[in-house]
């Protein structure tokens, strides 16, 4: 069963660890989870098989974004990031690129000092269209859970074909105009231990980092339920220590514990 779903297209503001006051987008069905990855953290829980996807078209989009920014400002309420996020891998809307358009110009009419942020497993980048989209807004945030494949696939549980390799090549594509995003963990699942934790893991992931040159690393762990039962989040300490090489190696790094 799903831990926790976006059940309205237009959601928040909510305070964000790391985006501040933050006002969510779902382009995703509000009653599933839809997505290319089955991340065994995911706060949305588990793809759900059969029944019909329901996406919400671009102009509904734009006319609930509009209503709500308007709202909003009329009663002075702050708005830091209009960030993408919901129930799923937001790239995957169809209408991704206008979407991300039509959310530029509402943006510039109400709150022009406020970041347009994306919340992405990355998965999609090597689409001309999605990285056009990306392109438009201030914060692409895209996710790497592990630079060793075994153990991203084992954490993210990718639907389809999926390359650690291939996703560092395209994000090196960005020339550093992204923040890399990670979860951190441990834990046990249908019989195996996992931990992007280890030396091992931590120096490859670094070698990840120096890289793709992000302009920001945002480094992070378990912060709600989540669909396998036996997780362990980092504890500050190991986050900490992470952080600290990611700083040694001349890289911004926020942490949220």
């Amino acid at each position: 069963m799903p831990t926790f779903l976006f059940h309205d297209l237009i959601y928040g503001p909510i305070h964000s660890r790391r985006l501040g006051n933050s006002l969510g987008v779902n382009l995703l069905p509000t009653d599933r989870k839809y997505c290319n990855f089955n991340c065994i953290y995911c706060e949305c829980g588990a793809n759900v098989a059969g029944g019909k996807i329901v996406l919400a078209r671009r102009a509904e989009i734009a006319e609930a974004l509009s209503s709500k920014l308007k709202e909003l400002h009329s009663q002075g309420v702050a708005v830091d990031s209009i960030t993408f996020a919901g129930n799923g891998e937001p790239t995957i809307h169809p209408d991704f690129e206008g979407v991300m358009e039509d959310t530029v110009n509402e943006r510039n009419k109400y709150y022009p000092e406020a970041q347009i942020s994306v919340l992405s497993n990355a998965t999609r980048i090597s689409n001309p269209d999605v990285v056009k989209a990306l392109m438009m807004i201030d914060n692409r945030i895209l996710k790497l859970d592990s630079a060793i494949e075994a153990t991203a696939k084992a954490i993210d549980r990718p639907v389809g074909s999926y390359s650690v390799a291939n996703i560092v090549e395209l994000l090196k594509g960005f020339n550093g105009d992204f923040t890399l995003q990670t979860m951190f963990l441990e834990g046990d699942v249908n019989g195996e231990h996992i931990n992007n934790m280890t030396d091992e893991e931590v120096s490859a992931w670094l070698d990840v980092v120096k890289a793709t040159r992000p302009k920001k690393v945002m480094i992070y762990t378990i912060d709600r339920a989540t669909p396998e039962q036996n997780l362990r989040k980092a504890t500050h300490e190991e986050l900490d220590a992470i952080s600290q090489k990611v700083k040694a190696a001349g890289f911004d790094v926020s942490v949220s514990y």
